[in-house]
């Protein structure tokens, strides 16, 4: 295995992977393609691009894509999160400290203070910041020009945003896809190459296999693996690969044991199901709300689980996968 002097940078591994420019970010290119012609729109005209929000899975590039418009439009970037903005002086405080043309972003959006909010609107769409001081009678309301500025919200539960905040990201609302196993083996290059790692195409092929089409745990498989390698010192291979996600529990799948104990108690205890979410729970000591948001929708996407109106069930694949007989009274089940 052949790896680059240690430097600095190593000590931030996500921040060191992330692209730098649109021809580094792979995917999403129909986002990419419009993100273009909109900065590229703006900086003729010598405005900031308009206010965008971006949504979709845990690691598929949100915070990455807003880094890059602030990049390709020459801007500052200023970075908060919904939780960390308590109070509507904290926003003022951010937004008052913006420079001409900067970028705001945003992370998990939806979680900001509905109060906020209303202060936010006429900041977005008039960049104007409007502070109430004193209270009762004597109250009055002094207003502040902004600096020209560009909002970028990022959230992983759209529909938890207020409409009028939406309706105000005038630059677009923008759905992140899962990539595809392809994507994810140019992205895994990519993130080799600048580790300095050698990685063999059918190593590659199996990570990105096991990485949920998520490029973030494609890249934390892939430093996984080259932790392996490196204390048994050995050269990366497809079977190092093997060996070091099994070692973690992910299977060919890309499965946690977490996932696979989800599978096995609807198997072995419920028959395959149907099984409602709160039993589920109690027999699995967890969570309902890590079960729905953690588990469900990956396990859903690869058709082994279903959501009926009884409850939840296993399917034939599901058996298959954990090399579980059929229950001879499962088809009338699904009926």
């Amino acid at each position: 295995m052949q790896e680059k002097p240690p430097h600095n940078e190593d000590r931030f591994l996500d921040s060191t992977l992330r692209p730098e420019t649109w021809d580094d970010y792979i995917g999403q290119d129909s986002i990419k393609n419009n993100l273009k012609i909109l900065i590229s729109a703006a900086r003729e005209r010598k405005h900031p691009p308009e206010h965008l929000l971006f949504y979709g899975y845990p690691g598929l590039g949100k915070t990455t894509l807003a880094h890059l418009v602030a990049k390709e439009a020459g801007s500052g970037m200023q970075i908060t999160s919904g939780p960390a903005i308590e109070k509507v002086g904290d926003l003022a405080s951010i937004l008052t400290n913006l420079s001409n043309g900067d970028v705001l972003f945003i992370d998990e959006v939806h979680r900001l203070n509905k109060m906020i909010e209303e202060v936010l609107y006429p900041a977005m769409e008039s960049g104007i910041l409007n502070i109430i001081i004193g209270r009762g009678p004597s109250a009055r309301t002094i207003q502040l020009d902004l600096p020209p500025f560009t909002l970028i919200a990022a959230t992983t539960r759209v529909a938890l945003l207020s409409s009028p905040l939406r309706s105000r990201f005038s630059g677009g609302v923008y759905k992140l896809d899962f990539y595809s196993n392809k994507e994810v083996e140019e992205i895994l290059r990519r993130s080799a190459k600048v580790l300095g790692i050698f990685l063999p195409d059918d190593a590659i092929h199996e990570i990105a296999s096991r990485a949920r089409h998520i490029p973030r745990i494609a890249n934390q498989l892939l430093k996984r693996c080259r932790d392996y390698a490196q204390v048994k010192k050995v050269p990366f291979s497809k079977k190092i690969v093997v060996a070091a996600l099994s070692m973690i529990g992910i299977d060919e799948l890309g499965l946690t044991n977490a996932d696979r104990m989800l599978l096995q108690v609807m198997v072995k205890k419920f028959s395959g199901g149907p099984v409602g979410l709160s039993t589920l729970s109690a027999a699995l000591s967890e969570e309902e709300a890590t079960i729905e948001e953690v588990h469900e929708p990956y396990l859903i996407q690869l058709g082994l689980l279903t959501k009926t109106p009884r409850g939840r069930m296993a399917t034939e694949k599901t058996f298959a996968h954990l090399s579980e007989r059929l229950p001879q009274d499962f088809q009338k089940k699904l009926l």
